[in-house]
C-alpha cells in the first residue's frame, strides 16, 4: 500500500472521530466474541441447542471481519493510504 510521501496532520476532532471508531470496532468485536463464546456454552451446556447455535457461529466470523474493513477503511484514509 502507498504510503503518503510528507507527514500527516490530523486535527483534534478528526483524531478523536478516528478514536471514536476504533472504540466502536472494539466494542463490536468483543461483542461477536462474546455470542461465539456464549453460543458454545449453551451447547456444552445443552447439546439440544447445537442446531440452532452453528447459525449465530457462523454469522460472527463476517460480522468481526466487516467491523474490521469498516474501520480500516476509515484509517487509511485519515492517514491518506491507498491502494495500487
Amino acid at each position: 500500500m502507498p504510503l503518503p510521501t510528507e507527514p500527516v496532520t490530523l486535527s483534534p476532532e478528526e483524531l478523536a472521530e478516528l478514536s471514536r471508531k476504533l472504540s466502536d470496532m472494539r466494542h463490536d468485536i468483543n461483542n461477536h466474541l462474546s455470542l461465539i463464546v456464549a453460543a458454545m456454552e449453551l451447547i456444552r451446556y445443552k447439546p439440544a441447542t447445537a442446531e440452532r447455535m452453528v447459525a449465530t457461529l457462523g454469522e460472527q466470523p463476517g460480522r468481526i471481519s466487516e467491523s474490521l474493513k469498516k474501520f480500516s477503511t476509515e484509517f487509511e484514509k485519515a492517514f491518506g493510504i491507498t491502494k495500487p
